[in-house]
């Protein structure tokens, strides 16, 4: 049983530079983009944190958002930065990233585990002081069945199709993400895991 969480800031994965805009690796980045757009807002460079921020405000609290511009397996140092600035604690923070492991079309949200191979999960876990302890929100992309093609297939875009059912779910979990961190996590998990695109 995933317990209610207390959600403070919000991270996408991705990698900079106009070479990965809208490849799979940068699915977490974009769903950030999208959840700022949302509520009105928009994410600006802030060099001390090594990233892209924004802040908005649902229901009355502040949530916080997060896109480092490091590269992905530098992803922690942005993360571990902010988080000490703020004082977030790693149980209050929700990472988005790309899910090899899922199919286009699914998401996932949960709470701990390993890093599951993921370069930026793992500076993440690393540079929090080995606490897995973080929530997570897994965007399927698909897996290539070929273990020596992950990284150019992660580095690409997808075709249209799988695309598709990638924005979709994303588009799914941006409109459920409000709930979740305002105390509805269980039934925004239910709905999120039920969803086909």
């Amino acid at each position: 049983m995933i317990p209610e969480a207390n959600i403070q800031l919000v991270v996408g994965l991705g990698n900079p530079g106009a070479e990965y805009v809208n490849t799979r690796h940068n699915a977490g980045a974009i769903l950030v983009e999208g959840l700022a757009r949302k509520f009105g807002s928009t994410l600006h460079p802030e060099k001390k944190f090594h990233g892209e921020v924004a802040q908005v405000k649902i229901k009355g609290r502040t949530l916080h958002l997060l896109i480092p511009t490091t590269y992905m397996n530098l992803s922690g140092k942005a993360v571990q930065a902010y988080a000490n600035f703020y004082k977030i604690p790693p149980e209050a923070i929700l990472v988005a990233h790309d899910e090899l492991d899922l199919a286009p079309g699914i998401a996932r949200l949960k709470q701990g585990g390993g890093h599951g191979g993921h370069n930026g999960l793992r500076d993440i876990i690393n540079k929090l002081g080995n606490c897995k302890d973080f929530f997570r929100l897994r965007i399927g992309i698909g897996h290539p069945g070929i273990k020596e093609q992950v990284v150019g297939f992660v580095l690409s875009r997808a075709p249209r199709q799988e695309q598709d059912l990638i924005d979709a779910v994303s588009h799914e979990a941006i409109h459920l993400l409000p709930e979740a961190i305002t105390g509805s996590w269980q039934l925004a998990v239910q709905q999120l895991h039920r969803f086909k695109g």
